[in-house]
C-alpha cells in the first residue's frame, strides 16, 4: 500500500504522531509519502520506504500572505499522479483535509480519485476550527472526507458538540514506543540534581493553553516543603512569564532550569519523578503519556482527553484546571512518600504499554484496509438513472 501522510513538521502533538506513525508503516513495508512544508522533526529519512515532498511557496509581491494551501494541493495532486498512491491521510483538518479535498477535485478532472482519512487531533476542533473564519471550512473538511478519526473519546465528544457531523468518527488513541524507553543510555542524575533533591518536569510549547504559569506555583509549593528542582522543556511565548517568575522568585532561579528544545527527552524524563501537565485544554495528553513510558506518574489538570490516559490515584493525580492549590498537595503526597512514588513509577509504565505502538499500529492498518474497500465498493457501485422527464402531454 502507497499511503501520503499530511502533516506539520513541528513537534506538536499531531506531527509527533503523524512522523511515528509513517516510521512504524514504512518498517512494515508500506511506502510512505510525508508532504509537509518542511522535514517533520522526528521522521527518519534513511527508511528506503520513507519519501519526503516540501511543499514550496511561490512568493510574489502582489500577495500579503503567501497562497499555502493552494501550493499544499498542488503538492499533493503532484505527488499522487506520480507515485501512484493508494490513499492520503490528513492529519489536521486545516488545511490539511481541506487541501486534500482540492487535490482531490483536481484528481477527478482526469477520472482519478483516491480515498481521504482525516485524524483530528485537538485545536483543529477545540480552537482553531471554532473560530467563525475556519468553522464551515473544518465542518465541510470532515464531512468530505471518507473516513475520520480521533486520538480520544473526548476529542471525538467535542467535535460531535460543535459541528454538525454526518460522518462516523473512529477513535484511534495516539500511542508511545515504549521500545525507546528504559535503555541504559540515560542522563546522569547529578546532572539536574542532587541526590536528595526531587526532579519535577514540565514539557510543552509554552503555549497560554499550558498554563506554565499554573506550573511554577506548584513548583514554589513544592520546593517550599521539600527539596526539589524544576526543569521546563520547550520554548514558546510564555518564556516571559518564567522570566518573570524568576525576577519575582530570586531564591529559586537555581532550583528552575530551562532546557530549551532538546533531542534527548525520552533520557530526561527517564531521570524525573513528577511530570506536570496542568493544560487548560489537551485533546488527548501525549506529553503525559511519554512520560509514564519513562516511569514517570503525572499531575494533571482533568481537561479533555487527559483523565483517559493519567488515572487518578493509580498513575498520578488530575484536578480540576486552575486549582493550583490542589495540584500541589498532590505532588507534595506523592514525593513525600517514597512507597506510593515507587508503585505509581510502576503503574505509571503499565498504563503506556498499553497506548504501545504495538497495539495501535493495527488499528490503524485495519482501518486503512477498510477505507479502501468500502471506497473501492462505492466507486462500483451502478449510478442511480436520472429520471425520466414528465410526458408534455
Amino acid at each position: 500500500m502507497k499511503i501520503g501522510i499530511l502533516c506539520y513538521p513541528t513537534y506538536g502533538g499531531s506531527g509527533i504522531v503523524a512522523t511515528e506513525l509513517g516510521m512504524a508503516l514504512a518498517k512494515k513495508g508500506y511506502e510512505v509519502h510525508f508532504i509537509s512544508s518542511n522535514l517533520p522533526a522526528r521522521l527518519d529519512i534513511t527508511n528506503p520506504n520513507i519519501f519526503f515532498h516540501k511543499v514550496n511557496v511561490q512568493t510574489y509581491p502582489l500577495f500579503q500572505y503567501q497562497p499555502y494551501d493552494i501550493a499544499l494541493s498542488s503538492m499533493i495532486y503532484r505527488v499522487v499522479n506520480l507515485y501512484k498512491l493508494d490513499l492520503l491521510h490528513a492529519h489536521y483538518a486545516i488545511p490539511y483535509a481541506y487541501a486534500a479535498f482540492t487535490a482531490k477535485q483536481m484528481l477527478k478532472e482526469e477520472g482519478k480519485d483516491i480515498p481521504l482519512v482525516t485524524t483530528l487531533h485537538g485545536t483543529d476542533i477545540t480552537l482553531v476550527g471554532q473560530h467563525p473564519s475556519y468553522k464551515h471550512a473544518v465542518e465541510f473538511s470532515i464531512n468530505q472526507s471518507d473516513k475520520v478519526t480521533s486520538v480520544s473519546q473526548s476529542l471525538k465528544s467535542d467535535t460531535l458538540k460543535f459541528f454538525n457531523i454526518k460522518k462516523d468518527i473512529e477513535v484511534i488513541t495516539n500511542f508511545i514506543d515504549n521500545r525507546e524507553f528504559g535503555s541504559e543510555d540515560c542522563c546522569e542524575r547529578s546532572q539536574f540534581a542532587t541526590p536528595e533533591e526531587k526532579i519535577l518536569i514540565h514539557v510543552s510549547n509554552l503555549r497560554p493553553v499550558k498554563r506554565v504559569g499554573d506550573v511554577l506555583q506548584i513548583f514554589k509549593a513544592v520546593e517550599s516543603k521539600l527539596k526539589a528542582r524544576l526543569l521546563i522543556i520547550g520554548e514558546g511565548p510564555d518564556m516571559e512569564i518564567i522570566n518573570q517568575f524568576l525576577e519575582e522568585n530570586p531564591h529559586l532561579i537555581g532550583k528552575v532550569r530551562l532546557l530549551g528544545k532538546v533531542n534527548d527527552l525520552y533520557r530526561i524524563l527517564e531521570l524525573s519523578d513528577v511530570f506536570l501537565l496542568p493544560s487548560e485544554q489537551e485533546s488527548f495528553g501525549l506529553a503525559a503519556l511519554e512520560a509514564m513510558a519513562a516511569s514517570t506518574p503525572v499531575v494533571s489538570s482533568n481537561a479533555g482527553g487527559i483523565p483517559e490516559v493519567n488515572i487518578q490515584g493509580e498513575t498520578g493525580y488530575l484536578a480540576e484546571t486552575g486549582n493550583v492549590e490542589a495540584m500541589s498537595n498532590y505532588t507534595i503526597k506523592l514525593l513525600s512518600d517514597e512507597k506510593l512514588l515507587s508503585q505509581m513509577k510502576k503503574n505509571a509504565k503499565a498504563q503506556a504499554l498499553r497506548f504501545d505502538l504495538h497495539n495501535i499500529l493495527p488499528l490503524y492498518e485495519a482501518m486503512y484496509k477498510k477505507t479502501l474497500e468500502d471506497f473501492t465498493d462505492k466507486k462500483l457501485q451502478p449510478q442511480s438513472p436520472l429520471p425520466e422527464k414528465a410526458s408534455e402531454h
